[in-house]
């Protein structure tokens, strides 16, 4: 018999939320684990800035097991490969044979994961992989999810866009060019309700950061180049409510 055992990497956002409510109805699975990443020091979800005791409020709301991984600050990529080859051995010991992931476009991204994966041979599983993503993004709105947008990225969108709810409203005053999921980066969200959830996760707004990141380098870019490119990000602090 077929072993269906899942675990889903869960980000927090909107993609995760839909891919991981489609698996939840796909007999040919069982979601046994969510898995999420925490950098340290800042003790946040990467890219998307929510706190450790807010990620914890999602999983016990969804009802699933879960697993936080932590990962050191000043992450290189060969001490990231490293560190997530155990904890994959680590699942494929405990019997799982499938991970979800909420990816919908990137080649790239997918065939990273792919290749991850088939050492420990476990199948990468993508439900809403080449899904028109203004349909995804209605899908999950009008499902009954709710988002809040926690990240965005400042070269292509708007300060004012940092901490707005995602609704229809929302993806009307996207710019030309800007994906509606985001899929190139453009913005993360926080799902904080929705039919997954037992009860809503409760927050406050806090501040919003402006930070810089190290642009990722083209293949052809000249090394001797001494200006080092970067890119910036604001980021809408949530903060917990008891």
């Amino acid at each position: 018999m077929l072993n269906k055992k899942l675990y889903f990497n869960w980000s927090s956002g909107k993609d995760s939320a839909l891919a991981l409510y489609q698996l939840s109805k796909d007999a040919r699975f069982h979601v046994d684990l969510l898995v999420t990443t925490i950098n340290l020091p800042q003790d946040r979800i990467s890219m998307h800035g929510v706190r450790r005791e807010l990620l914890i409020a999602q999983f016990e709301s969804l009802k699933f097991p879960y697993r936080i991984i932590d990962l050191p600050d000043a992450l290189t990529m060969e001490t990231y490969n490293s560190i997530m080859r155990r904890q994959i051995s680590t699942l494929r010991e405990e019997a799982f044979s499938f991970a979800g992931f909420g990816d919908i476009l990137l080649e790239d991204v997918k065939a990273y994961r792919e290749h991850q994966l088939k050492e420990f041979n476990i199948e990468a599983v993508f439900p809403l992989w080449k899904k028109n993503t203004l349909d995804v993004v209605h899908q999950f709105i009008d499902e009954g999810f709710k988002a809040i947008v926690v990240s965005i990225n400042s070269t292509l969108l708007d300060k004012s866009f940092c901490g707005r709810l995602l609704d229809k409203s929302f993806l009307e005053d996207l710019p030309a060019g800007v994906d509606p999921c985001g899929e190139n980066g453009e913005y993360h969200t926080f799902c904080f309700d929705g039919p997954l959830f037992e009860k809503p996760v409760n927050f406050s707004i806090g501040e919003k950061v402006y930070k810089e990141y190290k642009a990722p380098k083209d293949i052809d870019e000249d090394e001797t180049n001494p200006q080092e490119q970067k890119i910036g990000f604001w980021f809408c602090d949530l903060l917990p409510k008891i």
